[in-house]
């Protein structure tokens, strides 16, 4: 199953994949931020744009498959672990699987409902309402303004199932979306985390390593090549700066990548060139590259780029004609 996009639910539609992925990269959908129109509704009238849980309008209820819109973040983060399940089940035994998650804050007021965070990219029907009666409720444990912690309440589950938490990673945003909050800095960051199915596993860091730039302790001559005396036979100490001896150094845990605007139906696009060092080194080429959550189609996108396969999940069908012109486009540049 190679270079496929499975519509529907994809704790079910994983369920039917039959071959293994050497790995996973994904973007699961925020928590409490986002509706990415494959609610359902039972009565009311057809013709109605719904807003809200029970819309005020026409009272049709909201029936959900989607993942994000959940009550409480424990319920949010047990559907997600539903679903890498179903990931970890379809991986290879040296698989990883690298995840990109964002945060909440909880806004909710007494007797007005829980006022949902102003975090989107866009002002679309996409956009939860700014009061949802669904999260009216109050949350154990968390008080207004609270920063929720869904990355590590993740991470930390992930682990708890089994899956070995090896790092995580930065995005560092020099181009973060404004914020007009003056009792916090503006946030520029998100987390990648890096999971393992097992103690040993493929990692290439050899593909994705950097420049080196700046010096390093001991000496400003270059030091032996077994690293103990600068070229005069002195022993350097480690209080010096010295010059770089290699070109190229392991990367880093900080990830500086610019956020990238996208005309396109889906504006939850993750940039390519940050997925790019996860497929590198997580994958060879001819491997299948995971992403059950593949919205608009920049895990393919990717992947081909870079001479593997792509398997993708994807809950609205809608995205269809906007995965196959952005693949095709790719494809297309490479003949």
């Amino acid at each position: 199953m190679k270079d496929t996009i499975l519509f529907g639910d994809c704790r079910e539609t994983l369920k039917t994949v039959d071959t293994k992925v050497r790995m996973c990269v994904t973007s699961p959908p925020y928590y409490g931020l986002r509706d990415y129109g494959t609610s359902n509704w039972e009565g009311g009238d057809n013709d109605c744009d719904h807003v809200e849980n029970v819309c005020p309008k026409c009272g049709a209820v909201r029936q959900d498959s989607q993942i994000g819109l959940e009550e409480t973040p424990e319920e949010y983060i047990d559907q997600l672990i539903e679903v890498f399940k179903e990931v970890r089940n379809v991986l290879i035994d040296d698989g990883t699987c690298w995840v990109n998650i964002g945060d909440s804050y909880y806004n909710y007021r007494p007797g007005k409902g829980q006022g949902l965070p102003k975090q989107t990219v866009s002002n679309t029907k996409q956009d939860l309402p700014d009061v949802c009666s669904r999260r009216g409720n109050q949350l154990y444990g968390l008080k207004e303004k609270d920063l929720i912690g869904i990355p590590w309440m993740f991470a930390f589950a992930m682990r708890a199932d089994g899956w070995y938490l090896r790092q995580d990673i930065i995005w560092h945003k020099p181009n973060p979306m404004p914020e007009s909050v003056k009792d916090r800095c503006t946030k520029a960051h998100e987390y990648i985390f890096l999971f393992s199915k097992n103690k040993k596993y493929y990692y290439n860091n050899e593909a994705i390593k950097e420049e080196a730039v700046g010096e390093r302790w001991g000496g400003n001559t270059p030091i032996n090549m077994n690293n103990t005396k600068d070229i005069d036979n002195t022993f350097s100490g480690l209080t010096r700066p010295r010059k770089m001896v290699y070109e190229k150094r392991n990367k880093r845990s900080v990830w500086e990548v610019t956020t990238k605007p996208y005309k396109g139906a889906h504006f939850a696009v993750f940039p390519e060139e940050l997925i790019e060092p996860c497929i590198l080194a997580g994958s060879e080429e001819g491997d299948i590259v995971l992403d059950p959550f593949i919205g608009s189609g920049t895990t393919a996108r990717v992947a081909k780029k870079h001479g593997r396969y792509y398997l993708g999940c994807e809950l609205n069908k809608k995205y269809d004609s906007l995965q196959t012109e952005r693949i095709s486009q790719i494809q297309q540049r490479l003949c």
